[in-house]
């Protein structure tokens, strides 16, 4: 059986595109459990898969504690049915609420623009009056 892969916190961080501070903060977390050699971190394959599980939940909108959740739920052995229902339902859920998100946008912007051509109306309507009234001093 050969060797485990293991990762650097700067090999992690340079992979994904972060900071070293953001794996510490999630290894502080308890997201991560790098193991110690000396003062270094080494990080075991699985702790990249987290990571990268951790990263995708963030840009879905998945909070830290709801991705906790559904990597601690990872059970290979009955094949992740549980865990991948629930990551279903986040994502309906969270779309759900974008959507919602997307129409109360669209519904201000709508009136930001009605709210806008009635000021200039109103604009315009002032001018010829303010015009006469600078003509009657």
């Amino acid at each position: 059986m050969g060797k485990q892969q293991t990762f650097s916190i700067s090999e992690l961080a340079s992979e994904f595109d972060i900071t070293t501070r953001s794996i510490r903060f999630y290894e502080e977390k308890d997201l991560l459990s790098p193991l110690r050699q000396g003062s270094n971190r080494v990080f075991s394959l699985s702790d990249r898969v987290k990571l990268r599980l951790i990263l995708r939940g963030k840009r879905l909108g998945l909070t830290l504690e709801e991705s906790r959740d559904i990597i601690d739920m990872y059970d290979p052995a009955h094949g992740n049915v549980e865990q991948l229902t629930k990551l279903i339902n986040k994502f309906r859920d969270k779309r759900q609420q974008l959507e919602q998100q997307l129409h109360d946008l669209q519904t201000m912007i709508g009136d930001l623009h009605d709210a806008e051509q009635k000021s200039l109306q109103a604009l315009a309507e002032a001018e010829p009056l303010r015009d006469r009234q600078s003509g009657q001093q």
